[in-house]
């Protein structure tokens, strides 16, 4: 985890919340909604409520694209060496990170995860 947080911070990003914790299946579905019904979505949420994780909220100048940039593809084994996922993933599913995709998603999974951050 200090590796995946380090690269974010010497971007520049600043985390804003931060917690571990695990979560429900409940908690996966309402986070991951848009693809509960999705043939992949099983394997994704048994990986998601495996264990603990470490939910964070990042903020600085274009805070979603470049943590999109950093984490890199989604499939670790097609990700460019020097992203989060080209160097710590081999998997497409189990990724090692999530990004939000826009600013609407990132408001709605910042409410999920820290509902009393303002």
């Amino acid at each position: 985890m200090g590796q995946v947080l380090s690269r974010f911070e010497a971007k520049g990003l600043t985390i804003v919340a931060m917690e571990q914790r695990t979560i429900t299946g409940e908690a996966a579905d309402a986070h991951y909604v848009e693809h509960v019904d999705r043939d992949f979505y099983p394997p994704l949420r048994e990986f998601a409520t495996s264990g603990p994780l470490v939910a964070v909220v990042l903020e600085g100048d274009e805070a979603i694209t470049v943590v999109r940039t950093l984490n890199g593809a989604t499939d670790g084994r097609k990700a460019q060496p020097g992203t989060i996922r080209g160097d710590f993933s081999l998997s497409n599913r189990e990724n090692i990170v999530h990004a939000s995709d826009s600013a609407d998603s990132a408001q709605r999974e910042i409410a999920l995860w820290f509902p009393d951050l303002p």
